[in-house]
């Protein structure tokens, strides 16, 4: 398959830079952080979709408001992400890897096909999504139990869910799944834009499902491995949102032609 043109080329590299060195300005990340989000988004935009680089900036900005929301409580609760909610390179890494290996996945044709890459795409982001607003808002609900065995744990503890943190993981997953669905499954073939997901509507309950499951996949692991020291934080987010791209995948084979 070949690569896009050389303006469409040229759009995704100044846009990819715009945008990492905005959230670098702005906090969003760190340096190493903002040198990481460009290099995701550049292999995201050249081998999946430009578009696609708009569902990548929607996540990147929820996730922030979500970090920034009640902040001074969760530093005095000390359950804050880096010092002003801003994201490092391994936060990054860890919620791109996926998004990354779909877009060349399905440039190559492996596995996934390239009219149907944007709806595991957003299935990825679904889940990161939803983990990131489980995570950050659910952290400041004071009954939290751990998902393994149902026992009550510390706000904040690997593993531990919480109804405030599930309601907002399926809210996550939900506007997530709408916010695609629109980019993608809408506007794309009005303005004759590639088209990698089918426009009808029903699909939107694959991103929503597969985004709220991968939230439980990342608590388990957290209650499980994490807890163990077996793997780290930014393990248990890169295996979770892999997995949600996995799942997402083997739900489309199983429809069948969509």
């Amino acid at each position: 398959m070949a690569l896009p043109p050389l303006e469409a080329l040229l759009v995704t590299v100044v846009l990819c830079a715009v945008l990492s060195a905005l959230a670098y300005a702005k906090s969003v990340l760190t340096w190493d952080g903002s040198v990481a989000a460009f290099a995701v988004g550049l292999v995201i935009g050249v081998l999946g979709d430009v578009t696609w680089l708009l569902l990548l900036l929607f996540f990147l900005l929820s996730s922030f408001l979500a970090t920034r929301y009640r902040f001074a409580l969760k530093e005095a609760l000390g359950v804050q992400e880096g010092r002003r909610g801003e994201r490092r390179s391994t936060n990054v890494l860890a919620n791109g890897v996926a998004p990354v290996a779909v877009a060349v996945l399905s440039y190559f044709s492996i596995l996934i096909p390239r009219e149907l890459s944007g709806l595991v795409f957003i299935s990825v982001l679904a889940v990161a999504g939803a983990d990131t607003l489980a995570s950050e808002i659910g952290v400041l609900s004071p009954n939290a139990y751990l998902i393994s065995n149902g026992k009550k744990v510390p706000p904040g503890t690997d593993g531990g869910i919480s109804v405030l943190g599930e309601a907002c993981a399926l809210v996550a997953a939900a506007y997530t799944a709408l916010f695609g669905w629109i980019v993608l499954g809408v506007l794309a073939p009005v303005f004759s834009l590639p088209v990698t997901m089918p426009s009808g509507s029903a699909l939107l309950f694959i991103p929503m499902v597969v985004g709220f499951l991968g939230c439980q996949i990342d608590s388990v692991l957290g209650a499980t491995l994490e807890r163990r020291g077996i793997i780290g934080k930014r393990s248990v987010n890169l295996v979770a949102t892999s997995l949600g791209g996995a799942v997402a995948v083997g739900i489309l084979y199983a429809a069948g032609p969509l």
